[in-house]
């Protein structure tokens, strides 16, 4: 049976996609810092019948020796057949601004930290020739806006090594699917006005995700509408773009 593991398991869009899988006959590996939260979800997946969820307590940011991470999840646990990467953060822009500290905290849990895990799980999928990797990116890195440009640099990072990642691994079939979603409903956006038709719950997210797994594709934006919405936003020339306040 396949093996999913899945980075930042307490993540709301983690949550609703593992469960997408379990209900679907995956085993399971959750990876996240929270020991109490995974133990919880460990019951959560194992009630909803899956034969085995293995957990792994860690810290995922300032990865400095992925390699070694990696072996001693796959030692403790199941070793992979297709990861989930959904760690990642959203950040206050102005802290950023303010404070270079921050901003380095930004690009190392969206960006850095994500680019370390994955080229060792790349590594691992290249050397048994199979395997599938899924990582949750946004459209925030489509193009750089002033309300929240460091969030975007980092996301934008992690696509354009997603795409590269892609190129590298599809002639021995190993599916990378880079997850752009819009506005979801999570803890990680409390602060922000949730009304509006752009705003949407991570179980949508969860069954794009999962759709387009099973079909083999590349990249996904989810609501899909966010594809057309984004190629508006990056069609909009730079003499118009700086002067609009997004």
């Amino acid at each position: 049976m396949n093996v999913l593991w899945v980075f930042g398991a307490t993540s709301a869009i983690a949550q609703a996609t593992t469960q997408k899988f379990v209900e679907n006959g995956y085993n399971l590996v959750l990876i996240g810092r929270n020991k109490e939260k995974l133990s919880q979800l460990q019951q959560h997946y194992q009630t909803l019948g899956a034969d085995y969820v293995g957990t792994y307590v860690t810290e995922l940011n300032m990865i400095t020796e992925p390699d070694d991470l990696i072996n001693k999840i796959s030692d403790a646990t199941q070793a992979p057949d297709i990861v989930l990467l959904a760690q990642g953060a959203l950040p206050d822009q102005k802290n950023c601004e303010q404070s270079f500290s921050t901003a380095l905290q930004t690009l190392d849990i969206n960006m850095v930290s994500p680019i370390a895990l994955l080229g060792s799980i790349a590594n691992l999928f290249e050397k048994k020739q199979s395997g599938a990797i899924i990582a949750i990116s946004s459209v925030a890195g489509d193009r750089g806006r002033q309300s929240n440009y460091y969030y975007g640099v980092a996301k934008g990072g992690l696509s354009t090594y997603l795409s590269g990642l892609r190129n590298r691994l599809a002639p021995l079939n190993i599916q990378v699917l880079t997850v752009k979603p819009g506005f979801v409903d999570t803890p990680m956006t409390d602060e922000f006005d949730k009304n509006g038709p752009l705003w949407a719950k991570p179980e949508k997210i969860a069954a794009d995700i999962y759709a387009g797994f099973l079909k083999k594709k590349s990249t996904i934006y989810t609501p899909g509408f966010w594809r057309l919405i984004m190629l508006v936003i990056k069609l909009i020339p730079e003499i118009i773009f700086k002067r609009l306040k997004l």
